[in-house]
């Protein structure tokens, strides 16, 4: 038979001070793709936070001829989403 406790067994916390820090910093990758917005000097890479735009939907912000197109799609940077974003979050059919 084995023997029942009550207790339960509690994780300790080791302080991050005294955790020793190995690991390599990481280093800070470097843009590829340009924004697709001839007005920016962003990149549109993913791990930056880019993002792809139809070009109905860069048409509506940007107007005609102020963007880059890359198979029918618009590459555009973090900042340039957002003004994308906010310029459509009232439009309804939009999701």
């Amino acid at each position: 038979m084995g023997r029942r406790t009550n207790q339960t067994q509690r994780k300790v916390r080791i302080p991050s001070a005294s955790r020793k820090k190995d690991k390599k910093k990481v280093a800070a990758k470097s843009g590829e793709m340009s924004c697709g917005i001839n007005s920016c000097d962003g990149f549109s890479d993913k791990h930056m936070g880019g993002r792809s735009l139809s070009q109905e939907n860069a048409i509506d912000t940007w107007g005609e001829g102020t963007f880059a197109v890359r198979k029918n799609r618009v590459r555009v940077c973090k900042s340039c989403y957002k003004v994308w974003k906010k310029d459509n979050k009232d439009d309804i059919g939009h999701y």
